[in-house]
């Protein structure tokens, strides 16, 4: 990844102060360690009249899927191939934004030891980024920059200049100048909005991500005319933590309004005055109602299908009516951060005997999963793609075929109620599909029918009149068990 900013002066202010607001001398090449792998500094020109910094960041690709989440582009983030083989080396994305606020800490809260005076004042800037993903193309990129006062260049990089009829590819050459601009502003600007247009974050976005966004924006995010595009985008699109975000927005807005501080506004209900009572996140409401659900099939031996980081065993090992509980997952890492939420090495012998973590794919059949009293596949078929649904229906509906199948998946209807979801957007970059309560309903039936079950739907989450719940499940029972058993008696 590469980024240039460049700046221009006179002798009585050469433009060799760059170095001293970025703490970096530009007779000297500098390399920094990071979490992904080391960042460069160096000058290519300075001198009185022009001075330019460049920032190379070299990502080290086994590094970042060691300490990755995952996230972002490249397919699912335990698949084989796509874990090293992706544009994050050479296209400017959040791994950058992290590098600029590591190198150039100093720079970007506006401090300058050397030359104070000189961190306060506007600086002719141009600053290039030659392969930078925009998901929204060259006009999203011109919405972002353009209303902080930026002059925008942005040309799209073809896919292949040899074959001009493959089109454009999802990446942009981007050139921004102002003649007026103080490098910690830019700097800001740039933290915020690369990781935006990339549409993708490679770390955990943790609740801190929103005080992080919000003295980043300072001065400039409130009043932004795409400032929810902003907000969403930057925090992955997690509905709670952007509402939050954009709750404390309208705060500042209101106080800058009323020329009054935030804590002003913000005085109607004492902190320890609260009573009301919060309504449960919609994921411990589907916990909840799985857990309910397997509590009427009657099940003591549960299979967790797609178990991802193990919220659920971990939710089911606090009941004793559940006497086995497996979490099955294709991916090691999920697996391995599972355990570390159950405590499996501390844990006692007779609490240990009862759960059991094993990598597997729901795409094969498995002669481990068959026995069992109930599976549940909880938030996991829409990551898969439609054509490979066949083969996760037999490996658990036909092979393993356990009493009770539970499976919850987001109804599509209902993303209209989340405001901070773009429309025709779904809730997560990962999901193949999200159907409709019609669309589910015809899937489940047929499942039902071709492998002897009867399926029955229960609405999770507020059901809202006209678009439903925001989480469908289906609970499926197999048919005559009751039947066999007694002939088996």
């Amino acid at each position: 990844m590469f980024l240039t900013i460049s700046t221009t002066g006179t002798p009585e202010r050469p433009a060799t102060d760059l170095g001293f607001l970025l703490h970096k001398h530009p007779d000297n090449a500098q390399a920094f360690s990071t979490s992904y792998g080391k960042a460069h500094v160096l000058y290519p020109e300075a001198d009185a009249e022009r001075c330019t910094v460049a920032l190379l960041l070299e990502v080290d690709a086994v590094a970042l899927v060691r300490r990755g989440k995952g996230k972002g582009r490249g397919g699912a983030p335990d698949a084989a191939l796509a874990q090293y083989v992706n544009d994050r080396p050479y296209a400017a994305s959040s791994l950058l934004a992290v590098a600029l606020s590591s190198v150039f800490s100093s720079a970007m809260r506006g401090v300058c030891n050397a030359r104070p005076e000189r961190a306060e004042q506007p600086l002719p800037l141009r600053v290039e980024v030659p392969a930078l993903p925009a998901r929204g193309g060259p006009d999203l990129v011109r919405k972002l920059f353009e209303p902080l006062g930026w002059a925008v260049t942005v040309e799209p990089v073809a896919l292949d200049v040899r074959f001009p009829e493959w089109g454009e590819s999802r990446y942009v050459r981007l050139v921004l100048e102002s003649s007026e601009r103080t490098l910690a502003e830019a700097l800001r600007h740039l933290y915020v909005l690369l990781p935006v247009l990339d549409d993708a974050k490679h770390y955990w976005v943790a609740p801190d991500e929103v005080d992080k966004l919000l003295r980043v924006g300072e001065g400039w995010l409130p009043d932004h005319p795409e400032h929810k595009l902003i907000t969403s985008r930057y925090l992955s699109r997690r509905w709670s933590l952007t509402r939050q975000a954009m709750e404390r927005l309208e705060l500042v807005r209101l106080a800058e309004a009323d020329d009054s501080e935030v804590e002003e506004i913000d005085n109607a209900v004492e902190a320890e005055a609260e009573t009301e009572e919060k309504p449960a996140p919609l994921a411990v409401q589907r916990r909840d109602a799985i857990v309910a659900a397997l509590h009427a099939s009657g099940a003591a031996r549960v299979l967790d299908l797609g178990c991802g980081q193990g919220q659920l065993v971990q939710a089911l090992l606090k009941d004793v009516r559940f006497t086995e509980i497996v979490g099955v997952d294709v991916s090691m890492r999920a697996l391995t951060i599972a355990s570390r939420r159950l405590k499996l090495d501390r844990m006692g012998e007779r609490q240990a005997s009862r759960v059991k973590l094993m990598q597997g794919s729901l795409a094969y059949t498995d002669n481990r999963l068959k026995g069992y009293d109930a599976a549940v596949l909880s938030e996991v078929v829409e990551h898969l793609d439609l054509p490979r649904l066949p083969a996760l229906e037999y490996a658990v509906f036909g092979s393993a075929r356990p009493r009770t199948v539970l499976v919850t998946t987001p109804n599509v209807e209902y993303n209209v109620r989340w405001e901070s979801l773009p429309a025709g957007h779904v809730r997560h970059g990962d999901h193949r599909f999200e159907w409709t309560r019609e669309e589910f309903r015809t899937w489940a039936g047929a499942v039902a029918e071709r492998h002897g079950y009867d399926v029955e739907f229960v609405p999770v989450g507020p059901d809202d009149p006209e678009v439903g719940p925001p989480t469908q499940m289906a609970v499926f029972s197999i048919k005559n068990v009751n039947e066999k058993e007694a002939k088996a008696a």
